[in-house]
């Protein structure tokens, strides 16, 4: 294996905090040559329901990276050294325009997959999921499966009129064709609904859901079975909207739901998916204006986004 060309710097020789703001403190890199995956922000959230600020989230999330490092223990992987990676800037989005944003982001994300760049997207409310499913099935020739932990399905028709919102996007791509809900799955979905036909809707879709407090019951090795059984070999992302944790650890976020995943439970379910190639990931809702004041919900963000950077190494040693 080749040395990578991007990494972080040798944190010895500097302390953690100083130099410009990037995720795990990796060059700032927007030429493709050389780069095996690139972490990308999409700072929008005018597609929100209720409380606004996730357009932060990238910068909050980034600034929650800092004392990242290479060994990750529990997968013993080094997620530097296996790959290079970089820090590719944010896609440029259109506020108040979620229709210009989604074709923004998927022109952004697809100049990352036509180049082999594996994109790790930093949102950004969830709206943004549909731009980057349409830039995957765009590259990949077919609809792409997804992978989803989140406290909602986001398969609504409409939200206040509008076709394209952040509890929308998974029905708006499904139509399109760019995502195949025959293989996808939607786990952690809790709190009070409008009616009982919101959990309907994914099912009718053709979705797999898996409700909180069922895959709470599940182990991580029964919740990768059930993933790996519903995804097969076709090609699927991974996302990961933070109301999925508990709001007790997790505050910063637009919808928040109580009785959510603990942190070490969510992190344990991604651990177990180690193996599984995906092409692109995602970590959304980081909404910084209601985290708290040691900023846990960008922290454990970042850790979900160094997560993935250990997934997609393990799959590049394979």
């Amino acid at each position: 294996m080749t040395e990578p060309r991007y990494s972080p710097p040798d944190a010895s020789r500097a302390p953690r905090y100083t130099g410009i703001r990037t995720f795990a403190r990796l060059p700032h890199v927007r030429d493709p040559e050389g780069v095996d995956v690139a972490v990308v922000g999409v700072p929008f959230d005018t597609a929100t329901s209720f409380r606004a600020g996730a357009r932060f989230g990238p910068e909050a999330i980034r600034a929650g990276s800092m004392l990242l490092r290479p060994w990750h223990p529990a997968l013993e992987v080094d997620v530097f050294a296996a790959q290079s990676a970089v820090d590719w800037g944010d896609i440029e989005v259109t506020p108040g325009n979620a229709a210009k944003t989604m074709d923004q982001i998927a022109a952004g994300v697809r100049e990352l997959l036509d180049a082999g760049i594996t994109p790790i997207v930093l949102g950004g409310d969830h709206s943004i999921a549909l731009g980057e499913l349409r830039a995957h099935a765009l590259a990949a020739g077919d609809p792409v499966a997804l992978v989803l932990l989140d406290a909602h399905a986001d398969t609504w028709e409409q939200y206040y009129g509008e076709r394209i919102f952040h509890g929308t996007p998974f029905k708006r791509a499904v139509e399109e064709g760019v995502l195949d809900a025959r293989r996808s799955l939607l786990a952690g979905m809790r709190g009070p609904l409008y009616a009982a036909a919101d959990l309907d809707q994914p099912r009718e879709l053709g979705f797999d859901v898996i409700a909180g407090d069922e895959l709470r019951a599940l182990a991580p090795a029964e919740f990768a079975a059930r993933v790996h059984e519903r995804v097969g070999h076709g090609p699927a992302v991974l996302g990961f909207d933070i109301d999925v944790l508990d709001p007790a650890f997790a505050p910063g976020t637009g919808t928040p739901e109580v009785a959510g995943l603990l942190p070490h439970e969510a992190l344990a379910l991604l651990r177990a998916l180690a193996g599984m190639r995906f092409r692109g990931f995602d970590v959304v809702e980081v909404s910084p204006p209601y985290d708290g004041p040691g900023q846990g919900t960008a922290m454990l963000a970042a850790n979900i986004a160094f997560e993935f950077l250990a997934l997609n190494a393990i799959t590049r040693l394979a």
